[in-house]
């Protein structure tokens, strides 16, 4: 007799079939949207339905067919556009089985508009082309200029990215020089025109610095950006420019080639036009910085020159002739220049008494005397036993190493006996000593301590120490007295 199931082992046994199909768990669904409804949770519920051609699967159903879907709201979140009845989208995601319901329905994770993953490939393919060129390297970016004076601006016209851009540049500054290029921002043609509008600020010199953009948009409504024509004439530009596409999520070819990238339109106008405000402040700060260094030099110049109006020099200038002029008179009364005969008579008497001298008389005595030191050293006790001249230094070397000793020893019995009443009296003040007589000591978990009821509150973390550890509580209670 054939087995009898249940419906939840019927749909529990569907359920291991589909999850175990490796082709449904990551399948890319292609059709148009109907029934849509988001929910207050956030969840969107739709179904997805097509004219009954289904290639992959070979099966053609002239009718047309329907899949359930759901999108959570964690997924939801990253979706780049409103889905709506109608649109004609690739879902990407998973078959599973509601086994609550019996029915199968398909969990998506991406929803991209029909025509997005062409245009995906043709992005990803470009931007690996010129990533290969070495035109996103950061070495070959401008830096923005600092005060610039003159922005040329590539833009719609009629979009509220040009509106945002002036609104801003001229808050920050209100004397800059804003030049417009209107272009189209999308659609046939879009590439050209921002192109041709980044060539021509450059060969005419217009503009310090480059706002290129729009606001923000579909991958389609962004293409034009993505364009090889628009990135390589950005890349091209010798005038630095901000690359202003789209909102914070949306990054084209031009954000990774552009000197810099701006979230925003509004963010390229603060990034291009300096703040006077701001500057202002600056040069007045600046200013003030200048005044006192000068007022310093002048006062510090001040001093130096009283310093040196009372030098006694400069007060009585003929004091430094006075010695001089006291050395030249030593000199013209000196009997040297009145009669100058007596200096030679003084070197004729030395001569004389050096002649009468007994050594030159009897030079002999000379060497005598030598000899005579020379035979008294040799007979020395020094010389016979050398000996005694180290004993002698060595016993002084014993005694003055003993008493070396003796100090140290009495300095180290000092040094003990001092730290010995330091930790005593270390020991009567230290909170460890308190704890040990039954205190404790309670802090908050900013480390400050509990003094009053009024520090704490119900459910505040506290730490209380004691002489053996600390307790962590958390208060329960607060009763005043």
């Amino acid at each position: 007799m054939p087995k009898t199931y249940s419906v939840t082992e019927i749909n529990k046994y569907i359920k291991g079939i589909l999850d175990a199909d490796y082709t449904l768990r990551n399948v890319q669904v292609q059709g148009e949207i109907s029934n849509f409804k988001r929910y207050q949770s956030g969840h969107c519920y739709f179904s997805l339905k097509d004219g009954g051609s289904n290639a992959r699967f070979g099966s053609i159903n002239e009718g047309g067919s329907v899949l359930k879907c759901v999108m959570f709201r964690y997924k939801v979140m990253d979706l780049r556009f409103e889905p709506k009845n109608g649109d004609k989208v690739i879902a990407v995601g998973r078959i599973q089985v509601f086994e609550r319901d019996g029915t199968y329905q398909l969990y998506a994770d991406l929803l991209l508009q029909q025509g997005a993953g062409d245009l995906m490939q043709q992005y990803e393919q470009l931007k690996a082309k010129l990533a290969a060129e070495g035109l996103f390297d950061e070495e070959r970016k401008q830096p923005l200029p600092t005060n610039a004076q003159r922005i040329g601006i590539v833009t719609s016209p009629s979009g509220a990215a040009v509106h945002d851009i002036i609104t801003v540049s001229r808050r920050r500054n209100p004397g800059i020089k804003l030049y417009l290029y209107p272009v189209l921002v999308q659609g046939k043609g879009a590439a050209e025109e921002v192109a041709r509008a980044i060539s021509f600020f450059n060969e005419k010199q217009l503009a310090d610095v480059l706002i290129v953009g729009r606001g923000g948009g579909s991958m389609e409504d962004l293409w034009a950006f993505n364009e090889e024509p628009t990135v390589r004439a950005v890349a091209a530009s010798r005038i630095p420019i901000i690359s202003a596409v789209g909102h914070e999520t949306d990054f084209t070819l031009c954000d990774f080639v552009a000197d810099k990238r701006a979230a925003t339109p509004s963010q390229a106008a603060e990034l291009a036009a300096a703040d006077m405000s701001k500057l202002a402040q600056q040069s007045s700060a600046l200013s003030q910085r200048l005044q006192r260094a000068m007022e310093w030099q002048l006062h510090t110049a001040e001093a130096a020159l009283n310093k040196q109006k009372q030098c006694r020099m400069l007060q009585n200038p003929h004091r430094i002739y006075a010695a001089q002029e006291e050395k030249l008179l030593r000199l013209k009364n000196s009997y040297a220049l009145q009669d100058p005969t007596r200096l030679y008579a003084a070197q004729e008497a030395k001569l004389k008494s050096l002649q009468n001298a007994q050594v030159l008389r009897n030079p002999r005595k000379l060497y005598e005397l030598q000899e005579q030191r020379l035979a008294q050293a040799t007979n020395s006790w020094a010389l016979r036993e050398p000996e005694r001249i180290f004993a002698d230094k060595m016993q002084r070397l014993d005694m003055a190493f003993a008493q070396l000793v003796n100090l140290m020893q009495q300095r180290k019995q000092k040094a003990e006996h001092s730290l010995a009443l330091s930790q005593a009296k270390l020991e009567t003040i230290s909170p460890y000593a308190v704890f040990k007589r039954g205190y404790s000591c309670t802090i908050d978990s900013q480390k400050k301590i509990i003094s009053s009821v009024e520090q704490v509150k119900w459910g505040d973390e506290i730490i209380t120490s004691v002489k053996d550890g600390q307790i962590v509580s958390v208060v329960q209670e607060v009763e005043r007295r």
